[in-house]
């Protein structure tokens, strides 16, 4: 929900797990389903573990490296001193990603601004 995982159906235990506590809640109420926890775990064994090596290539595997771009943006009229580099990091997967700004063999922190990961809309 809103692109944040609460509980899941963990093949490797047999049982849902919740990662949020109103996922905690659904999971035990999952749980407690006798019938409803037998035809998940053999829907898993019919359909999941039979697709698995199938679709894992497009799936679990599947990597996109980013396209980078570094950009100058001039000061504005209102911001004396000089310009900006601009680093757009798009178009990659997984989402998990780090970004760092060298000079030299030096990191820099100081005057670096990074924002989250923005959504691109899908």
């Amino acid at each position: 929900y809103n692109r944040q995982q609460h509980t899941m159906f963990d093949s490797d235990v047999g049982h849902f797990v919740g990662f949020t506590s109103y996922g905690e809640k659904l999971a035990q109420y999952y749980n407690s389903d006798t019938e409803g926890m037998e035809y998940t775990r053999t829907r898993v064994d019919r359909y999941c573990r039979h697709n698995y090596p199938i679709v894992a290539p497009f799936s679990v595997e599947r990597r996109v490296p980013p396209s980078v771009s570094i950009s100058l943006v001039p000061p504005s009229g209102s911001e004396p001193g000089p310009g900006r580099l601009l680093c757009s990091v798009m178009d990659f997967y997984p989402a998990a990603i780090q970004v760092r700004w060298f000079q030299g063999q030096q990191e820099l922190s100081e005057h670096v601004v990074a924002t989250d990961v923005v959504p691109n809309g899908d």
